[in-house]
């Protein structure tokens, strides 16, 4: 779900109903945000933000919140401050987000091991004998809702595919493998829902290539998203057109190059959608889609910068020649970033991908467009949303996900042995950042889900109390027009 905005105390908590890709929409707290600014110094505070001190992070991921939010059955969804909110129960969405961050871990704790296990027992109670999931239950552990095939469906694909490839304990991998294929033999109607589940296949497709229900559903989801007009104007095969006027941003008052994106709005989760086709490119061979998601990669990290820093699309949207406002941002958004910019450089082998995940996790540090750090080192909790005022200080379960999968790929990179004060683009080829025929990696260059050479991973920890202090960053990864 959405984090809402904070709102005043005493305004009403009634739940409302979801929208219609089934995503709940709920009020908010009613926390006040950490800062008293008033909006109309929203702007001089975002014109200053990029001279802050530089960002302090959590040195890898912290999953002592993770832990807080969770119960022997499953997530819980909301927290007031770090106080878990039971009586909003669990959702699907949020416990399947949980099983791709707790897989992820080369080494987990045995703590973190164990939130894996709650969490892939819940996924499996959740689905039925279709391959479809329920998303909502309460805590008193009743289902209030009927099993479907929206955005949790998708992301429930996403994490039984991260676990069946990338789990430690064979049991899980096996157990979230057989859920994962039940899943994948259906479609849906939703393209985020078919993003998310796309994005689940790929990582079955790294751990075991030629995977026919895998194969199938990544080639379904780059369809659901289409490819982009392409560079030189002319429609591409999903009908669509593109133009050569202007649009301009509001957010920065700078003009904007045609649309060069499948949708005619930038929603939520929007790297998620270059993700899955730069991840279909590579994996099925098809150069022009590859290519098509690194285009669309390079323009959204570019057209979210501003003075260095990342500054997202908020929760409102931003739809083609309409205005852009500037808050609430989400951390959702800076996760789908990190991952795209991991899985772009580690497809092309193009260190300049890399900046982009560096920027994201500075996000969280500080280098936004309130200069707030937007995560809670008492807790290691990431708060719901940057807004006017400063953060919302929530610590609900997507927005401390958020932190962990950014954290997560700022991590693996410095495993690697690169840095953000040393990690710099390459400049002695030209085609960097470009597909080869085929979408297949260079010679030499790291296989996508594999880390480059270095370190070997390190243990899991349930929290880790250290920082890390980030510089500057390098400018975004360029792909070219292929």
């Amino acid at each position: 779900m959405t984090p809402a905005p904070p709102v005043p105390p005493g305004t009403s908590e009634a739940p409302l109903a979801p929208d219609a890709a089934g995503r709940p929409v709920t009020p908010s707290s009613g926390y006040p945000a950490a800062s008293s600014a008033s909006p109309a110094s929203s702007a001089s505070s975002a014109s200053s933000a990029s001279s802050v001190a530089p960002p302090s992070l959590p040195v890898g991921p912290d999953f002592r919140h993770l832990e807080r939010l969770s119960d022997d059955t499953g997530l819980f969804e909301h927290a007031r401050n770090a106080v878990v909110r039971r009586q909003h129960g669990y959702c699907t969405d949020d416990v399947a987000r949980g099983l791709v961050v707790t897989s992820r871990e080369p080494a987990p704790s045995p703590r973190v091991h164990r939130l894996a296990e709650c969490y892939l027992a819940f996924l499996t109670h959740a689905q039925d004998d279709t391959g479809a999931f329920r998303n909502r239950l309460s805590h008193d552990r009743r289902w209030s809702d009927e099993p479907g095939l929206g955005d949790w469906w998708g992301r429930a694909l996403w994490g039984l595919g991260t676990a069946a490839a990338r789990n430690p304990a064979g049991w899980i991998r096996d157990e979230a493998m057989v859920a994962f294929t039940l899943g994948a033999s259906r479609r849906s109607s939703h393209p985020r829902a078919m993003v998310f589940a796309g994005l689940g296949a790929a990582e079955v497709l790294r751990a075991r290539p030629g995977d026919g229900p895998a194969t199938a559903l990544l080639a379904d989801a780059a369809l659901a998203v289409g490819l982009p007009p392409d560079a030189a104007g002319t429609p591409d095969t999903t009908g669509n057109a593109t133009d050569t006027d202007t649009d301009t941003d509001n957010a920065t008052g700078t003009g904007v190059s045609a649309w060069p994106w499948p949708q005619p709005e930038l929603t939520y989760a929007n790297a998620a959608l270059a993700e899955v086709l730069i991840s279909a490119g590579h994996l099925l061979g098809d150069g022009r889609t590859l290519a098509a998601g690194l285009r669309m990669l390079t323009w959204l990290g570019e057209t979210q910068t501003t003075a260095g820093r990342f500054s997202v699309v908020p929760v409102t949207g931003w739809r083609r020649h309409g205005p852009r406002d500037r808050y609430d941002q989400q951390p959702i958004e800076l996760a789908a970033l990190a991952d795209a910019f991991a899985t772009a450089g580690a497809v092309t082998g193009d260190p300049s991908w890399r900046t982009g995940v560096w920027r994201a996790a500075a996000w969280f540090g500080g280098a936004n467009d309130r200069g707030a750090v937007m995560w809670d080192a008492a807790t290691g909790g990431g708060y719901d949303g940057l807004t006017p005022y400063g953060p919302n200080l929530n610590q609900g379960a997507e927005s401390t996900i958020a932190l962990i999968s950014t954290m997560q790929q700022a991590e693996r990179l410095r495993e690697a042995g690169y840095s953000p004060r040393t990690d710099r683009p390459r400049t002695d080829r030209p085609e960097a950042g470009l597909p080869r025929q085929g979408g297949r990696p260079r010679h030499g260059e790291p296989a996508p889900g594999t880390d480059p050479p270095g370190p070997p991973g390190r243990p899991g920890a349930a929290g880790r109390a250290g920082r890390v202090e980030l510089a500057d960053e390098p400018p975004l990864g360029r792909a070219g027009a292929s």
